[in-house]
């Protein structure tokens, strides 16, 4: 993703996961906001964006943050909103192992809380390492400073915790306590 486009690509995510106010718009109960008004309401902001950069958004995106509605009139995040909305993901079992990509600095709260929402509805979680660490490249400069820490998803479905899936293959749960989190030390 360009430059310009990857800053777009984050503004709609900030709109359609957490602020759609800051564009003077409301997402319905499910999420969807219709994408004219998006469109035009940005515009108002000097924030251009047309059907064709929304698109390449889309297009562009590793694990499908947004969608539009079977109309091409509506667009909503798939996931990873700190706002009330409606989505339906499905329950699944998830493969033994999943991962989380992070930063550094952390390690020390994962270490003594596990991986907690973050004042979002789930913890995101990937199917591979190399997803993982594009997911953690927001936190840090360089992929080289990605920690990628592996969850035994496995173990936490056996003890009765809840998986779902996301329409783009984003893993969620509740939360993933640190004994079911592998550090790079090999603690457990």
């Amino acid at each position: 993703m360009t430059g310009s486009l990857e800053a777009k690509s984050k503004f709609l995510a900030l709109v359609l996961r957490h602020r759609p106010e800051s564009v003077d718009l409301d997402l319905d109960a499910d999420g969807w906001v219709d994408l004219a008004a998006l469109i035009d309401k940005c515009a108002q902001r000097k924030i251009e964006y047309s059907q064709e950069i929304i698109n390449q958004i889309i297009a562009a995106s590793d694990v499908a943050r947004f969608e539009l509605s079977d109309d091409g009139e509506r667009i909503r995040a798939t996931h990873g909103h700190s706002v009330e909305v409606n989505i339906e993901h499905l329950r699944a079992v998830p493969p033994a192992l999943l991962f989380h990509g992070t930063a550094p600095r952390f390690i020390s709260a994962i270490r003594a809380e596990g991986l907690t929402a973050q004042g979002r509805r789930h913890v995101h979680l990937s199917a591979t390492p190399p997803l993982a660490v594009k997911v953690g490249m927001r936190h840090v400069a360089s992929p080289d400073d990605v920690i990628v820490l592996s969850v035994d998803a496995g173990a936490m479905t056996a003890a009765g915790q809840a998986f779902f899936q996301s329409g783009s293959g984003v893993w969620l749960t509740e939360a993933v306590a640190p004994s079911f989190i592998s550090f790079d030390d090999g603690e457990m």
